[in-house]
């Protein structure tokens, strides 16, 4: 087949719009399809709508000679994506990652909302968010097949979105199998974000740094935008692994603590909340004295044994190769 991948972002960039482009394209070339990755360039550099049609233009060339096309976001890709693949006849199926408008109003607000209540409640949003949702609206009942990695963000679309339920998959995010299980030096936490406010950085700092003070021994490793094996081989020497964030559908960094056998703090707001609350420690994301109180409750040696164990016994995979395959059968019924 001759397919097209559409994506903002690829290596070396690291979030997982850009490991799962690279997987993909990795396991589709590997079963002998053609393999077309385009991705933003100029267009980061450009204000939203001029980078839409900047990325158009580019898709529409290469879609006019696929088979189907994939997009991995909702709306940066997303919208021209589909746009040009509507206006060819082109199959066209979007994997949803995060929630361009819900991240957009958070970081301008400033309000702690949590994405489960997001849509729940009227919002105040600006001339350009009103825009924002109705485009994203059109783009998600455009395309001929919506994949979402969990159901907790299927469900929170559902509604809002007015989404048809023939038109929606559910496709996994990859869990690998184990590559490590080293000891921790110290009692280091690493949390891998990107500096925005939906990710909640300044409350688990403060919450950080209120369990800090009972425990000096523990400390706080950010880091942004790190090369993926680089942070690899941090998080597999480091105490836990951390991801408080407002709203997380399935992050990779936690995939990545369970294949090094890392205990973690996940927030419970997250499409992993119910598939991992017996295996890593559920927090509280607008809560700094719960976040505090499960950092001083890990720490405690029998706690961290129990919740090492916990990790260890998890050995649940999905490959990129099941993840490819998948996407491919999705391809071929619609």
């Amino acid at each position: 087949m001759k397919i097209v991948i559409a994506t903002g972002i690829y290596p070396p960039a690291t979030s997982g719009p850009a490991q799962y482009a690279a997987a993909l394209e990795r396991e589709w070339v590997a079963r002998g399809n053609a393999v077309t990755v385009v991705t933003y360039g100029l267009e980061n550099r450009l204000p939203t709508g001029v980078r839409h049609l900047l990325f158009f233009l580019r898709v529409l060339p290469v879609a006019a000679r696929a088979d189907f096309v994939l997009a991995l976001d909702t709306f940066s890709v997303g919208l021209p994506t589909v746009a040009a693949a509507r206006l060819l006849g082109r199959k066209i199926i979007i994997r949803t990652g995060g929630d361009f408008l819900y991240e957009q109003f958070v970081q301008r607000s400033g309000e702690q909302v949590l994405l489960s209540k997001f849509y729940l409640e009227s919002r105040a949003f600006t001339r350009k968010e009103k825009i924002i949702f109705a485009l994203t609206r059109w783009t998600l009942r455009n395309v001929s097949a919506l994949v979402f990695s969990t159901t907790w963000q299927r469900d929170i679309f559902l509604k809002p979105y007015a989404l048809e339920q023939q038109k929606i998959f559910i496709v996994e995010n990859r869990f690998d199998e184990k590559i490590s299980d080293e000891p921790a030096a110290t009692k280091n936490f690493i949390f891998a974000t990107r500096p925005i406010a939906y990710k909640n950085i300044e409350k688990f700092k403060e919450a950080f740094a209120a369990a800090q003070k009972q425990t000096p021994e523990i400390s706080l490793d950010i880091f942004h935008a790190t090369p993926h094996d680089e942070l690899m081989k941090k998080i597999a020497t480091c105490y836990a692994v951390v991801m408080p964030s407002l709203g997380e559908i399935s992050p990779h960094v936690i995939t990545d603590a369970l294949r090094c056998n890392k205990p973690f703090l996940l927030t419970r707001e997250s499409g992993y909340a119910q598939k991992l609350r017996d295996v890593g420690l559920l927090i509280d994301p607008l809560s700094a004295e719960d976040m505090t109180q499960k950092i001083l409750w890990i720490v405690q040696d029998a706690n961290y044994a129990a919740a090492m164990a916990r990790v260890r016994g998890y050995n649940y995979t999905h490959s990129w190769g099941q993840i490819a395959d998948e996407l491919l059968k999705i391809a071929n019924e619609i």
